[in-house]
């Protein structure tokens, strides 16, 4: 089988229920494409994909099991007929300090975020090798530059996705794969209102946060352009990336982004919407 059209594509999204994922979903058939959506939420995730007609599909998946993702490209090679796009969305985190965290929450964040998405690319690139294409997409974040205070472990696993992710893309330059890498900043998800709930997340609202869609944007056009790294916003997500290599610099730099952060969200609590900005 070899390669569709770019406007005729079969994704598979995880974490496709709800939030990013779900709206990657909307726009990639919107496009033209085909979807095979999945999550851990089976019930959820079946609604999303009927909800999107015909050209949608969907399957349960724990993207921590082998079994899981070995099931979900079947179910995508059965219904499509194979996987041209893996777009490795599915992420969680514990909100809270790293001292008041307990062992499995940390566990749980390194489980899901990098090891999870490990195995999907490691399922993906075995499958996508031996049909000859293929393009493996891995939503980071920009906390994959910025040491963040209430993020200790979730930035961890995404510094750890982000090396995982470019250290193979440079293993497998010979090969037949794309590999591109998107770093969404905060953005209005259910994980925004859970940062919202605990005053240790505050500089989550530092800054502006950005919507489902726009994010959802900018890995659809990355399924027709195949940039190597996006990050957001496109000018000052740059500025960040070069910064989040001098510690002694964020320490001065992180405490003030955090003051400015729970003076908004003290006033985004009391306002109307909340989080929703």
């Amino acid at each position: 089988m070899g390669p569709r059209t770019e406007q005729n594509q079969v994704i598979l999204v995880t974490g496709a229920a709800n939030g990013i994922g779900a709206a990657i979903a909307e726009l990639a058939v919107a496009r033209g494409h085909r979807v095979m959506l999945t999550d851990v939420d089976e019930v959820a995730v079946a609604s999303r994909a009927r909800s999107l007609g015909p050209r949608a599909a969907a399957c349960v998946l724990d993207i921590r099991s082998i079994e899981g993702w070995a099931k979900a490209f079947e179910a995508a090679e059965a219904v499509f007929g194979g996987v041209d796009v893996l777009v490795n969305n599915a992420g969680i985190t514990h909100t809270g300090v790293a001292r008041d965290l307990d062992a499995q929450q940390h566990r749980d964040i390194v489980e899901v975020n990098l090891l999870g998405t490990i195995t999907g690319v490691c399922a993906a690139l075995e499958r996508m090798t031996a049909q000859g294409h293929g393009h493996i997409i891995n939503v980071c974040s920009m906390t994959s530059f910025l040491p963040l205070p209430g993020y200790a472990t979730y930035c961890a696993s995404k510094y750890g996705l982000r090396a995982f992710h470019h250290s193979l893309a440079i293993e497998e330059r010979d090969g037949p794969l794309d590999f591109t890498i998107i770093h969404p900043p905060s953005t209005r998800t259910g994980m925004l209102k859970q940062e919202m709930a605990d005053p240790s997340c505050s500089i989550s609202f530092a800054e502006k946060s950005y919507a489902p869609r726009q994010i959802a944007q900018a890995v659809i056009d990355a399924v027709a352009t195949r940039p190597v790294e996006v990050v957001f916003p496109p000018l000052a997500g740059r500025v960040q990336r070069i910064a989040g290599v001098f510690p002694r610099l964020m320490r001065r730099v992180i405490p003030i982004a955090e003051a400015r952060g729970r003076r908004q969200r003290e006033r985004l609590l009391t306002r109307p919407g909340g989080a929703g900005r």
